[in-house]
């Protein structure tokens, strides 16, 4: 029997994780009582919630249970706190470099506005990451339930820091509402000031919304995208142009997208060819981190050590990080493969 490698000292890139959603139960709990926020069973059971989002009823419970969980964030000292704690999560977990997605609007209210709101979480990522040793950037996420000159707006904002640890612009939320086109000038702003378009698509409606994010928002990844496996046309334009889908195979399962870990479509994006980045989307909800995503891989879909291996290159390659440090994890794969 071929011996199985720890899956926890491979390393790899981290491209997908909403910013409330890394939090660490024990620290929702934690900050809730601190603030005197009544958290619904849902959050304190000690087990993921049970969620089904592939209803609008479904989708509303999931944000209301994120938005409790926000709420609970209410100074630049739990900022730090929870960016700290999902890096030292992601250490854990064999990550080296880790691009955690924010709206930065959703945290403005409590912390004096939309710029010192980003200020305080890119202030908390540098030191993350100089305290636990990986690498960290930012996404600015925006909402599509909210009009398109928001979105604008916090592209310009984000281009504006640029230089500050902000790589990528996405587009979150129900993909079923809001066209992706009605964001397309917030996003060609973004790919102006040199950041990375990163909408998610794909997830809770079928290959379209991949396309729309292609054609409209000219997506360098994809947030999921694994609908795109119904159609085999889509998934080789996906190929041939090396776009990389950020696929969370838990979430998945968690939202009721696909039924079971087994039906997400990671073999068929895998030999069609389709870049894939593991990520873990919203552990707070969803109960499982990183690596818990490549076990999915391995006892779900028979991945050997070598495809989980060419999986965390196809992360590391996807991913906004530095030459130097893109070089450092593809070694440290090799050696891992090799040891």
């Amino acid at each position: 029997m071929e011996h199985l490698r720890d899956l926890r000292l491979l390393p790899k890139a981290h491209l997908h994780l909403h910013f409330t959603g890394s939090m660490r139960p024990a620290t929702l709990l934690e900050l809730a009582d601190k603030y005197g926020v009544h958290l619904p069973e849902a959050l304190t059971g000690g087990e993921p919630p049970k969620l089904r989002a592939t209803d609008e009823r479904g989708w509303f419970r999931f944000q209301r249970l994120y938005d409790i969980a926000r709420s609970c964030l209410r100074t630049p000292e739990d900022i730090q706190r929870l960016v700290r704690e999902a890096a030292e999560e992601d250490v854990r977990d064999g990550s080296g470099w880790l691009e955690i997605q924010v709206d930065p609007t959703s945290y403005a209210p409590r912390l004096g506005g939309l710029i010192p709101a980003l200020e305080i979480i890119l202030d908390a990522v540098d030191t993350a990451s100089r305290e636990t040793g990986l690498g960290m950037r930012v996404l600015v996420a925006a909402n599509r339930m909210k009009h398109p000159l928001d979105a604008r707006t916090l592209a310009r904002l984000a281009v504006r820091y640029a230089d500050r640890g902000v790589v990528g612009f996405g587009l979150s939320n129900d993909e079923r509402r809001g066209m992706a086109r009605d964001f397309d000038r917030a996003f060609a702003i973004a790919r102006e000031g040199g950041l990375l378009a990163v909408p998610h698509g794909g997830e809770l409606t079928g290959p379209a919304s991949v396309r729309d994010c292609l054609d409209d928002l000219r997506a360098a990844r994809i947030g999921h995208g694994v609908r795109a496996a119904e159609d085999p046309r889509l998934l080789r334009r996906l190929a041939e142009k090396g776009v990389t889908c950020e696929v969370c195979p838990a979430s998945n399962v968690a939202l009721g997208v696909y039924e079971k870990p087994g039906q997400v479509p990671l073999r068929t994006l895998y030999e069609a060819g389709v870049p894939m980045a593991l990520g873990a989307d919203d552990p707070l909800l969803f109960g499982s981190r990183l690596a818990a995503q490549y076990e999915i891989a391995r006892v779900h879909h028979g991945f050997t050590d070598e495809e989980l291996a060419e999986l965390a290159r196809q992360s590391v390659r996807g991913s906004a990080a530095p030459e130097e440090v893109r070089a450092k994890l593809l070694a440290g794969i090799d050696d891992w493969l090799a040891g």
